[in-house]
């Protein structure tokens, strides 16, 4: 049975979302504490960081869905099976994705536990991990063939 292409109309739109909120969200990562404890500031940094890793792991999942053996059941999954079939490194994967698929559920289920410290943190600490996970999705699009994959 021949491997499913990539879908480049599924990718490249949340490829261009991804990035488009993270100009919005390294804007707030260089303000300040106190200005960046601000209502309308974490109203739209819980949205759009939330924006972000959902584009990420859906992402994550069109890819994985042409590759056999690629199942998952869960976000972190997604994450390990990455590394696993060099989509991006292990290492990777396992330090960085599986850790924002854990914070990914914490910002959709558990919102209400998400402190302002701790969004401000990962603003000024994190957001290269998805510029890094971005480079390596656009190498994938570039040479589809270099993972075993085809695109349409």
């Amino acid at each position: 049975m021949k491997n499913l292409p990539l879908q480049r109309a599924s990718i490249e739109p949340r490829l261009d979302g991804i990035q488009r909120d993270l100009v919005l969200l390294e804007r707030y990562s260089e303000l300040a504490f106190k200005e960046f404890n601000d209502p309308v500031i974490l109203d739209r940094t819980h949205l759009r960081l939330r924006f972000v890793l959902e584009g990420t792991y859906h992402i994550g999942a069109h890819i994985l869905s042409r590759i056999p053996g690629g199942r998952f059941t869960e976000y972190r999954e997604i994450a390990q099976k990455l590394g696993e079939y060099g989509i991006v490194p292990r290492e990777f994967a396992q330090q960085k994705l599986v850790p924002m698929a854990g914070y990914r559920n914490r910002l959709t289920h558990l919102y209400a536990q998400v402190s302002v410290e701790e969004l401000h943190e990962i603003l000024k600490n994190h957001l290269g991990d998805v510029v890094f996970f971005i480079k390596r999705i656009k190498d994938v699009l570039e040479a589809p063939e270099k993972f075993g994959l085809t695109i349409e």
